[in-house]
């Protein structure tokens, strides 16, 4: 991020009982604060989520939908 730049931040509400569970969860560890632990776990599974969106665009359906369209059309 470029300097003098600073993140823009929302709030997010979860339960405290929770907050209290992630709290003794990250005690010892190299997070800092309960918020710190949940963006690091919510950018993991952003990460995979599109992983997969992007690596499977289509569905087998789609792609047997596009092979039967080219066969008709005399491609394949």
């Amino acid at each position: 991020m470029a300097e003098g730049r600073r993140a823009k931040y929302t709030t997010v509400s979860i339960p405290v009982t929770l907050y209290e569970r992630i709290k003794k969860l990250i005690e010892g560890t190299g997070f800092s604060s309960v918020s710190q632990y949940v963006t690091y776990v919510l950018r993991e599974i952003v990460a995979a989520h599109e992983e997969k969106k992007y690596s499977e665009p289509f569905t087998e359906e789609d792609k047997e939908r596009i092979l039967e369209k080219l066969r008709r059309l005399g491609y394949l």
